[in-house]
């Protein structure tokens, strides 16, 4: 999807300078993934003590 958006000029060329990403285009495409990974992560993290897990461990480590 083509968009036209402001970027904080400081902000990408210290994260071009700081990484081995070569294009703005790179570094917003990145960021929009790490941001949803830590959204699932978070969302992941939440269910903690949520889910009843029924199995046996020993039997699943002997396979």
């Amino acid at each position: 999807m083509r968009t036209n958006i402001e970027i904080d000029e400081k902000l990408m060329n210290e994260i071009l300078q700081k990484t081995s990403i070569k294009t703005k285009k790179e570094v917003v495409d990145t960021a929009l993934r790490e941001f949803l990974r830590k959204i699932k992560l978070q969302e992941l993290a939440d269910l903690r003590g949520k889910i009843k897990w029924e199995g046996n461990l020993e039997e699943m480590r002997s396979i």
